[in-house]
C-alpha cells in the first residue's frame, strides 16, 4: 500500500552509521525528517548541523510522543555491538527496549507506519544478538500499526568491513544474497519503504530485499 501523501518521517538511531548515511541521503533530497538525538550528542556532529532534531531520551515517553506527533513513520535503527556492552549497552535496553519504547509512543502520536531495522538470520533465531531481534521484530508486529522489516546481510562501509569470504560467496549463483551490503543501500531502501509507505506488513530479505536495492537505483 503507498500513499500519495507527504510521508513526515520520525528517525531513531540517527547518529549510527545507518542512521547518519540515511540522514546524508535525506537531507539532500529535501526530505521531511526529524532526527531523535540523545542530549549527550546533540552539541557534536552531525548532529549539531541539523536544524531540525528531537533533542531527548526514549525513556521520556511524554516528551518522545510530542516530539513524534504530527509523524506519519518511525524508522527504528537503534541497535547495538557487544563492544558497547562495556559502556553499558545490552541488547535488552537498545534493541528491545528502544523498540517497546518506540512503538509505545508511535500509538499516542497516531503514526501509520514503523520501519524496523532487524537482521538476517532474525526469522530462525539463533544466539543472544539475534533473539533480540526477533524480539524488537514481534514487539512491531504485535504493534497494530503497519510495519516493515528489514533484515540485511552483513554490511560494509563506514564501521563495517565483513570478511572477504562473504564477496567471493555472494558471487555464487545460490548465495548471492549473502552478499555484503553497502550502508548507502541500505539507507536508500529504508528511506524508499517510508516514503512510499510499501510493502507494509512485510519482511524484505534476500531477494525481495536486493530487489529494493535495484528499484531504489543503488
Amino acid at each position: 500500500m503507498s500513499t500519495a501523501s507527504p510521508r513526515h518521517l520520525f528517525i531513531a538511531g540517527a547518529t549510527g552509521a545507518t542512521g547518519r548515511t540515511l540522514m546524508r541521503q535525506a537531507l539532500a533530497r529535501g526530505l521531511d525528517v526529524l532526527p531523535q538525538v540523545r542530549p549527550k550528542s546533540a552539541g557534536t556532529e552531525p548532529a549539531s548541523g541539523w536544524k531540525k532534531k528531537a533533542v531527548l531520551e526514549l525513556a521520556d515517553a511524554p516528551a518522545l510522543a510530542e516530539a513524534m506527533r504530527g509523524s506519519t513513520t518511525v524508522l527504528q535503527l537503534i541497535g547495538t555491538m557487544r563492544k558497547r556492552f562495556a559502556a553499558g549497552d545490552t541488547y535488552e535496553s537498545s534493541d528491545i527496549g528502544t523498540t517497546q519504547q518506540l512503538v509505545d509512543a508511535a500509538k499516542v502520536a497516531g503514526v501509520d507506519h514503523i520501519v524496523l531495522l532487524t537482521s538476517v538470520g532474525a526469522g530462525r533465531p539463533v544466539g543472544a544478538y539475534l533473539k533480540a531481534k526477533a524480539e524488537a521484530e514481534r514487539i512491531v508486529r504485535d504493534s497494530g500499526i503497519a510495519y516493515t522489516m528489514v533484515r540485511p546481510p552483513a554490511l560494509e562501509g563506514e564501521y563495517h568491513s565483513p570478511p572477504g569470504l562473504l564477496h567471493t560467496l555472494g558471487k555464487l549463483p545460490l548465495l548471492g544474497n549473502l552478499k555484503p551490503m553497502h550502508l548507502d543501500q541500505l539507507a536508500a531502501v529504508l528511506l524508499r519503504v517510508a516514503e512510499r509507505r510499501a510493502p507494509v506488513n512485510a519482511v524484505l530479505e534476500g531477494k525481495s530485499l536486493w530487489a529494493e536495492v535495484e528499484a531504489a537505483g543503488r
